[in-house]
């Protein structure tokens, strides 16, 4: 048994992915639908998009990099 119990980092990696994927697609769908509709947003609900796209995209990228391969090699 490893050092942190028995995780599961199959299912991490892959579970952190796609709420990442899932954190940018609502940052982007929103941008998208003000855009579209011609809206002005107010500078928090802007601000709250981008960041969504940032950490959605950090975090697809981080994920399964961590999760998939950082941390099994360290068992």
């Amino acid at each position: 048994m490893g050092r942190y119990g028995n995780p599961n980092y199959q299912w991490l990696a892959k579970t952190g992915f796609l709420l990442s994927l899932a954190l940018f697609a609502v940052g982007a769908g929103g941008e998208l639908t003000a855009s579209a509709m011609h809206l002005t947003l107010p500078a928090w609900e802007d601000a709250l998009f981008v960041d969504l796209e940032i950490i959605g995209t950090l975090g697809a990228l981080l994920s399964p990099l961590v999760f998939g391969v950082v941390l099994p090699l360290t068992e």
